[in-house]
């Protein structure tokens, strides 16, 4: 049994799980490690994996932790706890339990879409942040967080429900993504403006891109949310920035005449980019960019950036 006995830090990257949610589940309602040889910690057996593995499943489909903690304890054998749990236990979360869909993304996004579920922050965080240094803004965005931020849509489209999980969620990548840009502070001056559209508050694909430029080194200012046009053609006359990017998410708030009003400004910028699913590609004025992804987004940016930096120089 010995050889098969895991420590808490190898149960927690099995489970997807942080080590201190192994510590509370052990604490509050005595799923702990059994094995015990003197002088070194207790390790997790198959049987305390099993356990902890139903009371992971159960508490991701809804039930609560009291709950599901009862269940795993109550029968070793984990197939007949499944069959039985699932007969007799209703989900408690109002959005009727089940899994959050992340399409075919891989193993850190299943186990993300699982944290979010449980609410569980110090994973959704941990997982967030060990994605952006192994593999970058860009491919955390496109490979981890679009698919289970698309999977929370999706459930509450269906379900009217986990309007907290996906404010938990929301919140957690927007603190990643600041985190991100903080400890890359671009060196040059700020050539790019990020704003969203009049009345967009969808903001986390923009900060997203923000994250993305300050790992390129590009530097930016970010207007935000809800930037009525005059504000943002005030912005651009005082700024003179290189390029532009005008996020909007839905067609409610892709008004062409905004960027129409940024073609037509004193101070002109050399690229402006009609970023977002708002934006229709055959609505959009001549002269305007429409990216079709964050790395096309970051990838344009960065060139104008070059070219204006050239030029000065020459």
């Amino acid at each position: 049994m010995a050889d098969e006995a895991l420590s808490a830090g190898a149960v927690a990257r099995r489970l997807g799980v942080a080590v201190t949610t192994l510590r509370t589940w052990h604490q509050r309602y005595g799923l702990g490690p059994s094995e015990h040889v003197p002088g070194h910690h207790r390790r997790y057996t198959p049987a305390d994996l099993a356990r902890l593995e139903t009371m992971r499943r159960l508490t991701a489909e809804g039930v609560s932790p009291a709950e599901a903690a009862r269940w795993a304890r109550q029968a070793p054998d984990r197939a007949h706890l499944d069959t039985v749990a699932r007969d007799r236990i209703r989900p408690t979360s109002r959005d009727g339990g089940g899994a959050i869909g992340v399409g075919r993304a891989g193993p850190a996004a299943r186990g993300l879409a699982r944290a979010a579920m449980r609410l569980d922050a110090a994973v959704i965080n941990e997982t967030i942040a060990h994605t952006i240094a192994a593999s970058g803004v860009v491919a955390t965005w496109e490979t981890l967080l679009r698919p289970v931020l698309a999977g929370i849509g999706d459930r509450h489209v269906a379900t009217s429900g986990l309007i907290e999980v996906e404010h938990l969620v929301s919140r957690c990548v927007s603190e990643a993504f600041a985190a991100a840009s903080r400890a890359n502070p671009p060196a040059g001056p700020a050539r790019i403006l990020l704003s969203c559209a009049d009345e967009e508050q969808h903001t986390l694909p923009l900060e997203a891109l923000a994250a993305a430029l300050a790992e390129a080194g590009v530097g930016y200012r970010m207007l935000g949310a809800r930037v009525p046009v005059a504000a943002l053609v005030e912005a651009v006359s005082r700024t003179g920035p290189a390029a532009v990017v005008l996020w909007s998410h839905t067609r409610a708030t892709a008004d062409p005449a905004q960027l129409s009003a940024l073609l037509a400004a004193p101070r002109r910028p050399l690229l402006i980019l009609a970023a977002g699913p708002g934006w229709r590609a055959d609505g959009l004025p001549a002269g305007v960019v429409r990216p079709v992804d964050l790395a096309e987004a970051v990838s344009l940016a960065a060139a104008v950036r070059d070219s204006l930096d050239q030029s000065q120089e020459a």
